[in-house]
């Protein structure tokens, strides 16, 4: 598996990676812009990612941007919806609008943090991405 780890707190960047290596190769990506230009690079290479963790507060372009702008990005190279890649929402903001926004983007996934270990195993579990 190949994952996205977006968040500009290093601390949060670590416990992501340190639980998600074990299942494959983790980028990190500190800022929105960041984030669409490795999604972007990584589909050119031929090497799309399965996970992106995001984050909603980020520095420049907030997280849900950033879904929009990878979806619409799925969306124009026409990639089939079982194709697409998962991404789990980790935040701190726990409100139902914004957990709704969240869906209504495309999210699989919305985690509030603090990170919870077996949260997270369940929902790579429930995703299909690990067995």
């Amino acid at each position: 598996m190949k994952v996205l780890i977006v968040d500009d707190v290093q601390a949060n960047c670590r416990v992501l990676k340190a639980h998600l290596a074990r299942y494959g190769e983790c980028d990190i990506a500190a800022t929105g812009r960041e984030a669409v230009a490795a999604f972007q690079t990584a589909w050119i290479n031929n090497a799309p990612y399965q996970l992106i963790c995001l984050d909603v507060m980020l520095p420049d372009i907030d997280g849900m941007k950033v879904l929009s702008v990878v979806r619409k990005m799925e969306e124009a190279m026409k990639v089939e919806e079982s194709e697409r890649v998962k991404v789990f929402m980790i935040t701190s903001l726990d409100e139902t609008s914004i957990r709704l926004k969240a869906r209504e983007l495309g999210v699989h996934t919305y985690i509030t943090k603090p990170i919870s270990s077996k949260e997270l195993s369940e929902s790579l579990h429930r995703e299909g991405l690990i067995t």
